[in-house]
């Protein structure tokens, strides 16, 4: 676990790096950390240097980087076969979707392969309900979403997005979608009628910076759903799987929503998997040559999404994310007021204000990979760790040291001589 200095060898990552930037499309702003190998919770990049993988892929590897079991599955279906397509059965998919639908307590499973293409069906499926179900007229049905939502990127999708970075220069937007302030009940069953086919939301608010909601939030909106005759669409992309200390982040409220939106975990890390789960009543729907996906349930992906429902089914991961949470709660709550304003967490979870007039969150995470510990900045101020559960108690506390050094050493450059905090 040794620190990270400026004189530290990094010709190979220089070197990397401008031979991306030379080719890729500026989409994305990286640290300028290249990593060459990972296991477990680690990453070393490729001039040897280690780091603690914070940030997990957005949830992807809550199992960690080269889970043995994951990994022995993909093995063992390489050799098999890895793509049929929907226009053939093939032995893995069934398997598959007969256990996710038992872990969910669902009737049906739609497999895709990307959160965005799981949002997108997920809203194609509501409005079919709205139409053939509750008798919305054709071209009506509306769906209610919450304010610093973050479901994807597509066109339909930052149509309903309120961050404008991810808006901009792309309308057309396309129409059918209200907004409502997130965490809000009173404004959210003001905008449910009877033209409302859904309300989609995220039981955790991951990209606005793990915006947890008050006790009874999503009770309240199961309830508007219900009393509305809409169904609940829960994007548990980032927050399913284990995150938050329970399977589900709605099974930690106590509540079930209609529709759950799963994604980056369920591909453990390995090959991208998504899918829809619902009751038959509403999945049901769907008939052959409505939806589809070239790749969506191919044998490889299914193989490995059922070695992850079988970690799932033993409890373990969602034990070890309520451990994970408590070690990282304790340790961050420990530093408001030395340069953390705010601290906001669900399970191994969380989402930390830094004092802007201290630094910017970038700075933040860049001085942190510095030291080794890789996390990610979100809307200026705020970084976000979500550590592969297969981290250690002694490597968040490692990392926690690490940003409480990092934060001492801003407030040391902004309270130094001749200059005013």
């Amino acid at each position: 676990m040794s620190i990270r200095t400026e004189a530290a060898d990094r010709t190979r990552t220089r070197a990397a790096i401008s031979r991306e930037e030379a080719v890729l499309a500026h989409n994305y702003h990286p640290l300028p950390v290249v990593v060459a190998r990972a296991e477990g919770a680690w990453v070393t990049d490729v001039d040897g240097h280690r780091y603690l993988d914070l940030l997990a892929g957005y949830s992807a590897l809550n199992f960690g980087h080269g889970h043995p079991r994951l990994l022995a599955a993909a093995r063992e279906q390489l050799a098999k076969v890895t793509l049929t397509s929907r226009a053939f059965h093939n032995d893995r998919l069934g398997p598959f979707a007969e256990k996710l639908a038992a872990l969910a307590g669902m009737d049906l499973v739609l497999p895709m392969n990307t959160g965005a293409e799981a949002v997108e069906t997920g809203v194609k499926v509501a409005r079919r309900w709205a139409y053939e179900v509750k008798g919305v007229p054709a071209d009506r049905a509306t769906i209610v979403v919450a304010a610093g939502n973050f479901h994807g990127r597509t066109t339909t999708i930052v149509s309903f997005s309120t961050d404008p970075q991810a808006r901009a220069g792309f309308g057309p937007f396309t129409p059918g979608f209200t907004v409502v302030p997130y965490d809000d009940l009173p404004a959210l069953e003001a905008a449910v009628d009877e033209h409302t086919a859904a309300v989609l939301i995220e039981p955790v608010q991951g990209e606005a910076g793990v915006v947890v909601p008050a006790d009874g939030y999503l009770a309240g909106v199961r309830r508007i759903c219900t009393e509305r005759r809409a169904l609940f669409v829960a994007d548990e992309i980032q927050s399913g799987l284990g995150r938050t200390g329970t399977t589900f982040a709605c099974e930690g409220a106590g509540v079930r929503p209609d529709v759950y939106l799963l994604g980056k975990a369920l591909g453990g890390g390995i090959v991208p998997l998504s899918a829809v789960l619902a009751d038959r009543a509403v999945l049901g729907l769907l008939q052959p040559g409505e939806h589809g996906s070239t790749f969506g349930g191919n044998p490889l992906a299914a193989a490995v999404g059922e070695a992850v429902v079988d970690l799932l089914g033993t409890g373990e991961y969602q034990a070890r994310a309520r451990r994970l949470g408590a070690v990282l709660r304790e340790g961050l709550d420990a530093m408001i007021g030395d340069g953390v304003t705010a601290v906001r967490s669900a399970g191994a979870w969380a989402g930390i204000d830094i004092d802007p007039a201290l630094a910017s969150g970038r700075h933040v995470c860049a001085a942190l990979a510095g030291r080794g510990v890789l996390v990610k900045d979100t809307h200026g101020s705020t970084i976000r760790m979500a550590p592969p559960l297969v981290a250690t108690d002694d490597d968040l506390r490692w990392a926690l040291d690490q940003l409480r050094d990092v934060l001492a050493t801003c407030r040391a450059t902004v309270t130094g001589p001749g200059r005013a905090r």
